[in-house]
């Protein structure tokens, strides 16, 4: 029998290390492998631990490909979280669960990604060490509520935790991105029709119009002079539309520029509420799991500003940091800042004191959750025919002006 030094991982992904008897390495690594340990390292030695000693590890893997510095849509790591929290509760190996979801991942990029984090796992390396390789893939709540989780010992608990954090905030962005997806797109398609209409239809019918010897209407005046200046300015018309969206992408680029345009989107009527709301329902849910997971609070608090999406709230959450950090209470600071309802700043105020602050946070959220499905709705419901009566009352009017000059026309004739 031999003694072998060994370093391996268990399947909450904490480091262990001993010595095993056996009669080969292979037998060894068995050994350990039935004991539910990963092994990362193994060294054999002769008796008495003297004489010469031989280890094997894995290579790391190459990250010199360029795919790995590519995000992975969010809505990917979503599936990969719930997996990998699943198989972990299920008592399977860290390095093994990796593995298994990297066979079945569709994403090229997130397969690199799951294997060079396996790769950093097996060689010892914390878990959450290995994502932070990854920063475009994985963020910062994604990370520190992984380390928390190993600091903990409740890694599996921690995966669970994220794998429904993400999964809300995705059902809830989704409801909301499909919501404001038709309006857009419909107001795009009344402005493609509308500059159709006036660059290739109604010029038609000018001649028609020019033929019939007599005072063209005001309305249809109107519409062929916008029709004339539309035909006569298409190229530059276009060009503008074109800088103006670059424009707007450079001007957000800047911080000045961010910090207006958010300003600008919380005072638009009906919209802005609703801005408002989901901003509160994620700086809830978020800061809840994040201090459920173990993080503390400071460094849940500089995650959270980082993951509003808006500049107000993030310098908001962070002066309350500063405050926390000079010792006072939560609640108090953010009611200073006038960004957050009253009734979320008492209720962390209230969950300070008895202790039971993330519970009360997650009924924040669930409550402004409900009320963003609700408005969305209720948006969806009234922009419909709103957006009807708009498309009927652009197009109308041309119809009304092509063939106002022909009704009129007739209606001398019978007069005659």
């Amino acid at each position: 029998m031999k003694n072998y030094d060994y370093k391996s991982r268990n399947p909450q992904g904490k480091s262990v290390t001993g010595v095993i008897e056996a009669e080969t390495e292979s037998e060894a690594i068995q050994e350990l492998r039935r004991r539910g340990l990963t092994v990362t390292s193994i060294r054999g030695q002769k008796s008495g631990g003297k004489g010469r000693k031989f280890s094997i590890s894995l290579p790391a893997f190459s990250n010199s490909g360029g795919a790995l510095g590519k995000r992975v849509p969010r809505k990917e790591l979503v599936p990969m979280a719930r997996q990998l929290a699943t198989m972990f509760e299920s008592g399977i190996p860290l390095v093994e669960s990796l593995e298994v979801i990297e066979e079945q991942c569709d994403n090229e990029n997130l397969k690199l990604v799951l294997a060079d984090i396996a790769s950093e796992v097996r060689q010892g390396k914390d878990f959450s060490d290995a994502l932070s390789r990854h920063p475009r893939v994985f963020d910062d709540i994604f990370i520190n509520m992984v380390r928390a989780g190993e600091a903990s010992g409740q890694l599996d608990d921690v995966l669970d935790r994220l794998a429904t954090h993400m999964e809300e905030s995705e059902e809830l962005k989704g409801e909301i991105k499909s919501a404001m997806t038709y309006p857009v797109v419909s107001l795009v398609m009344i402005g493609v029709i509308s500059l159709g209409l006036l660059v290739f239809v109604l010029p038609q019918f000018k001649e028609i119009f020019d033929g019939l010897n007599q005072e063209m209407p005001a309305l249809t005046a109107a519409v062929m002079g916008l029709s004339e200046l539309a035909q006569n300015n298409f190229g530059l018309i276009l060009l503008s539309m074109i800088a103006a969206v670059v424009g707007i992408k450079l001007v957000l680029g800047t911080q000045r520029g961010r910090r207006i345009w958010d300003i600008v989107i919380l005072r638009i009527p009906v919209f802005g509420p609703l801005i408002r709301k989901t901003i509160v329902s994620r700086f809830s849910g978020t800061f809840s799991t994040l201090i459920k997971s173990g993080v503390p609070i400071l460094g849940a608090l500089e995650i959270v500003g980082q993951t509003t999406g808006n500049t107000l709230y993030a310098e908001a959450i962070e002066t309350s940091a500063n405050s926390v950090r000079q010792g006072e209470s939560l609640g108090q600071p953010l009611a200073r800042t006038r960004r957050f309802p009253p009734m979320v700043c008492r209720m962390i105020t209230i969950g300070e004191r008895s202790g039971s602050l993330e519970q009360l946070l997650e009924k924040v959220s669930q409550f402004y959750d409900a009320e963003v499905r609700s408005t969305v709705k209720q948006l969806t419901s009234l922009i419909e025919p709103f957006l009807i009566v708009i498309m009927g009352a652009v197009v109308g009017t041309m119809v009304l002006a092509m063939f106002l000059p022909l009704l009129t026309m007739l209606g001398n004739m019978g007069s005659r």
